[in-house]
């Protein structure tokens, strides 16, 4: 959202028709200069890729006079003139005030009014009018992107999303009616009409999740500090944060008209044009705002518009009375004895893809993936691909990974609600990484890539130890233990090599030694009494070095422990030996046995 020679209108003050609470929140606002963001919360705050320059706004401020012979009371200003077009569409004016409903429930502290969420959507797309277009679901029909980030008079942001949501993996572009780049919706996208995705081409999840950023870090938008820091981290532009407020004011004060859905609002071609002029429409071909004479309520059921359809009056003879019935029409055909049955429309072709799981995978060689790859085919206007959409999904890669069958590919018919599983997914016999992609069979649709890796196997849990031998553990003092003590680790009874095991000498209580007792030598030949042994071999033995003793005598525990927690203890004796007896005297001329 670089300012490029933008230069934002006067606003006459004079005869405001703010709400107090407005007023007070944009006087500080509007003069204020940017700074940094609070302390302890970095994000999003001014040096957020949000916030940086990623387009160019619409900064046309409204006339906020009132009406001539308006008393200048809220509530009794004029509605816009159609030259402001400060009308929102009803979806959006819906999506708008979701938004506040969902954010008083989550964040009750922020006061968040739907007219701030409206003035971003103005400011950043004219209520998905650049371009976009709104369907009855609150998608855009086409996308709304902003220019690819590559430096220069633009912000330089190298791709986050993988070319997701903006089509490009190389650089990233702000996306949807409120503008979010990739990886501010990351952290911030909401689902804000519950049908399970989190899409910034929809307006009710790109308003909600507007309404979410502008709240973040406790803000209280009632404080004008707080309400200045969260349209700055939106874009850190002094004359932004001038036009949306000045736009929040207007629809506050009640000036503003509901529009059809339809093409929305044409904007203006620089998207900076001055107050009060008429922008003009992105192309010839453009509609204009209100069909059939510029009437700023909805489409009522029964009147024909364009061409005859239903509407209010079209461009081609409309009218609101419904069309006279033609000469034999809806009726018999003549000699044919049947009726004239209408075409069934062709199912809108599916033109993305969407991905719905997370993007990495990991399994264990030899086990399946948990998690399988997840997707959701979807038409322009952003419903579910027609019934009977097949989706493949591929492995590619060098790797023993595989489908059901031992295939490589596997297809699949999406579900009701557009979404495609890929069958349970083994991950092979040996380690790597390897990619799964989803693509819509028979049509020219960006693949969707999933990265799974492969691990090897854990090492087996040694969960027992075991002395190898038999015997009591004794020593004389300042001696050795002669015993060889040797231990087994076992796991499922099984030998587990490469098990790490460290000895202790402890006292009889099972507590630490200071100064005296059995110990081992370290690799400098001095006296220790906690030693990490060798890891164990492959039919899971260690044998421990020599253990020395002192002076003193009396009874200790040896203690082998493994870093999983597996502990086998050990007695170990030191004392004198008793003292051997002689053997007793052979009395003079006892025979001695014959040889």
């Amino acid at each position: 959202m670089k300012i490029r020679g933008t230069r934002a209108a006067s606003v006459s003050r004079q005869g405001l028709c703010a709400a107090l609470l407005v007023a007070s929140l944009t006087t500080a606002a509007v003069g204020a200069t940017p700074h940094n963001a609070v302390d302890g919360d970095p994000s999003p705050g001014n040096d957020s890729p949000q916030s940086r320059p990623h387009g160019t706004p619409n900064l046309t401020l409204p006339d906020l006079r009132p009406k001539p012979g308006a008393t200048g009371k809220p509530g009794e200003s004029a509605l816009p003139s159609g030259g402001e077009n400060s009308g929102i569409p009803a979806t959006a004016l819906a999506a708008y005030k979701n938004a506040e409903a969902i954010a008083k429930e989550k964040y009750p502290s922020c006061h968040i009014p739907w007219q701030l969420v409206a003035g971003i959507g103005k400011v950043e797309s004219q209520h998905a009018a650049m371009g976009g277009r709104l369907n009855a679901d609150g998608t855009t029909e086409r996308q709304i992107l902003g220019p690819r980030l590559t430096g220069g008079e633009f912000e330089k942001i190298t791709d986050t999303d993988g070319g997701r949501w903006d089509g490009d993996k190389l650089y990233d572009r702000a996306v949807g009616p409120t503008q979010f780049i990739p990886s501010t919706w990351a952290s911030f996208g909401t689902d804000g009409n519950n049908d399970g995705v989190q899409d910034p081409n929809n307006i009710f999840d790109a308003a909600a999740a507007t309404a979410r950023y502008l709240c973040y870090g406790n803000r209280d938008l009632t404080r004008a500090a707080d309400l200045d820091k969260a349209v700055l981290s939106y874009n850190n532009s002094r004359e932004y944060v001038n036009a949306v407020l000045a736009w929040m004011r207007k629809y506050s004060d009640g000036q503003v008209g509901v529009v059809p859905d339809g093409p929305g609002l044409p904007p203006s071609p620089s998207g900076n044009a001055p107050s009060g002029t008429q922008p003009t429409p992105s192309s010839p071909s453009s509609p204009p705002a209100t069909p059939g004479g510029g009437s700023t309520t909805p489409h009522k059921p029964g009147g024909t518009g364009n061409n005859g359809n239903t509407g209010n009056t079209g461009n081609n003879g409309g009218s609101n009375k419904p069309a006279p019935e033609k000469p034999g029409g809806g009726g018999e055909k003549p000699g044919g004895g049947g009726t004239d049955k209408p075409t069934p429309p062709a199912p809108a072709p599916v033109t993305r893809l969407d991905r719905v799981s997370e993007r990495k995978l990991e399994a264990t060689a030899g086990e399946d993936f948990t998690a399988q790859p997840r997707v959701r085919a979807l038409t322009g206007a952003g419903k579910a691909a027609p019934d009977g959409t097949r989706v493949r999904f591929e492995i590619i890669g060098d790797t023993d990974a595989r489908f059901p069958g031992g295939t490589k590919e596997a297809t699949v018919r999406a579900k009701a609600d557009g979404t495609a599983h890929a069958p349970t997914l083994h991950a092979g016999d040996w380690p790597g990484q390897f990619t799964v992609r989803a693509t819509v069979v028979g049509r020219d649709v960006a693949p969707v890539d999933f990265d799974a890796t492969v691990k090897n196997a854990p090492a087996p849990r040694a969960d027992k130890l075991q002395r190898v031998g038999e015997g009591d553990l004794k020593a004389a003092p300042k001696a050795t233990f002669t015993q060889k003590i040797q231990i087994k680790a076992l796991g499922k009874d099984k030998p587990v090599s490469d098990t790490a095991i460290t000895a202790t000498v402890l006292d009889a209580d099972g507590k630490p030694l200071t100064k005296a007792g059995p110990y081992f030598k370290d690799k400098d030949g001095k006296p220790t009494r906690t030693l990490a042994l060798p890891k164990t071999d492959k039919d899971g033995l260690v044998t421990l070095p020599e253990l020395f003793t002192d002076e003193r005598t009396g009874t200790y525990t040896l203690r082998l422990a493994t870093g999983d927690g597996t502990v086998l203890v050990l007695e170990l004796t030191v004392a004198v030996p008793a003292p051997e007896k002689p053997e007793p005297s052979k009395p003079a001329g006892t025979p001695t046995p014959a040889q």
